[in-house]
C-alpha cells in the first residue's frame, strides 16, 4: 500500500534552507534557471521584485510538497519523519520523478535501507563533473536517513 503523502518537518525545511541558501533577489542558478529565496525556480507568470526569508521559507514548504508527491505515490514502506526529511531534501534537488524512478526508492521499497541510503551518494554530480558541495549535501542527507542527525552545518 502506497503512502498518500511524505510531510516535510520544520526541522526539514531548515536544513534544506541551510543548503540552498537565502537569495532576496533573482539570480540564475548554476542549472540556468531564473531562481529565488531558497532555491525556488521562478515559473511561468511569477514575478518577484524581491521576498523575505519568510515568504521564501513558505515557497520552500510549497516546493517540497510539490515535489515529494510523486515519490509518496511510489513509495510502499512508512518513513521516520527523519528519513522523510532526507528523501524530501533529495527531491527538491534534483525533482520528486527522478526521485520516484530511482534505485534509491526501489531499495527503500524492498526494506533495504542501508542500501538505500548509499544511494544518496550517487546524486553529486552537476554538468557530469562532481560537485564538492553536492556530495556535502548528499553525505549529510544519508547521515540524516540514517541517524536523524541534522546536522547544524551546510
Amino acid at each position: 500500500m502506497a503512502s498518500s503523502s511524505l510531510h516535510l518537518t520544520p526541522e526539514g525545511a531548515a536544513f534544506i534552507a541551510r543548503f540552498e541558501g537565502f537569495r532576496q533577489q533573482s539570480y540564475v542558478c548554476p542549472a540556468g534557471h531564473l531562481t529565488i529565496g531558497y532555491g525556488h525556480r521562478i515559473r511561468p507568470g511569477e514575478t518577484f521584485a524581491s521576498l523575505t526569508e519568510a515568504e521564501a521559507l513558505d515557497l520552500l514548504m510549497q516546493d517540497a510538497v510539490r515535489e515529494a508527491a510523486p515519490v509518496a505515490r511510489a513509495l510502499t514502506v512508512p518513513l521516520t519523519s527523519y528519513q522523510a526529511d532526507a528523501l524530501i531534501s533529495l527531491a527538491f534537488n534534483v525533482g520528486g520523478g527522478a526521485v520516484r524512478k530511482s534505485t534509491l526508492l526501489k531499495r527503500l521499497n524492498a526494506g533495504l535501507l542501508s542500501d538505500a541510503a548509499e544511494e544518496f551518494m550517487r546524486w553529486n554530480q552537476a554538468g557530469g563533473k562532481t560537485s564538492r558541495g553536492l556530495t556535502r549535501r548528499r553525505l549529510a542527507e544519508k547521515t540524516l536517513f540514517l541517524t536523524g542527525d541534522y546536522g547544524s552545518e551546510s
